[in-house]
């Protein structure tokens, strides 16, 4: 059974944790510790009403974050709501999937892809280039099952990503390609791979996020034959 976007969103918690969650009222509250929106936003769990949104708001401020909540499928009501307080709508993100072997139908050509944990030096420099610092690689450090992905093309790093199996499912994240290696198939290399290291682990299905602004990845993802399932949005409060 292909996964819908109720699973996929567990398969991002599970594959980008943040470092503390936890139940309060109709509310999953999200301790990031630094590590981006997707590990330190709130979500509803049940029926929500404005009364209940200063204390989720309270809640956050207490570990020093600013108000961010996640929107998914059936959050219709929270999200008027929350426009209706002042937030603003931002980041709106499709969630792909594809059976694993649509990506394994090529061998990797040797010495283009290796899958390694811990990150090298080369893979948090490239990271920290595209804006993934030390807490985002502490979030992958939550992970129970992943990998770092470094890409070589032309004899030189190129790029690197993220894995994780959670549920069956191998969802890639932080793909980043060093600027003049790009549009030379490194990040389609580095998605096959994910899959080859995901099915030995159990993966049945990968999944990746793209924020729909991003039209070439979109197009990538689709090219490869991924099929989106979902969407979901943030909302905070502009500073």
């Amino acid at each position: 059974m292909t996964p819908d976007a109720a699973m996929l969103y567990d398969v991002c918690e599970g594959t980008w944790p943040p470092a503390r969650a936890w139940n309060e009222g109709p509310w999953i509250l999200r301790d990031g510790a630094g590590g981006g929106k997707r590990a330190s936003a709130a979500t509803a769990r049940g029926k929500v009403t404005e009364a209940d949104i200063p204390a989720a708001e309270a809640a956050m401020r207490a570990v020093e974050q600013s108000p961010l909540f996640m929107i998914r499928a059936g959050d219709d009501a929270l999200d008027a709501l929350l426009e209706a307080r002042g937030y603003a709508l931002i980041d709106q993100v499709q969630l792909y999937v594809a059976p694993i072997e649509t990506l394994m139908d090529k061998p990797i050509p040797r010495v283009t892809c290796f899958t390694i944990w811990e990150p090298l030096a080369i893979m948090a420099e490239i990271w920290a280039a595209g804006g993934i610092g030390p807490a985002r690689l502490n979030v992958m450090a939550r992970a129970q099952t992943k990998t770092g992905i470094l890409a070589r093309w032309n004899e030189k790093p190129a790029g690197v990503a993220f894995a994780g199996v959670h549920d069956g499912v191998v969802m890639v994240h932080a793909v980043e390609v060093l600027p003049h290696q790009r549009k030379q198939g490194v990040a389609q290399w580095m998605m096959r791979a994910a899959a080859f290291w995901g099915a030995h682990h159990g993966a049945r299905h990968i999944a990746v996020l793209c924020v729909s602004a991003n039209k070439p990845a979109n197009a990538l993802y689709t090219k490869m034959g991924f099929t989106p399932v979902g969407t979901y949005h943030y909302r905070h409060l502009p500073e």
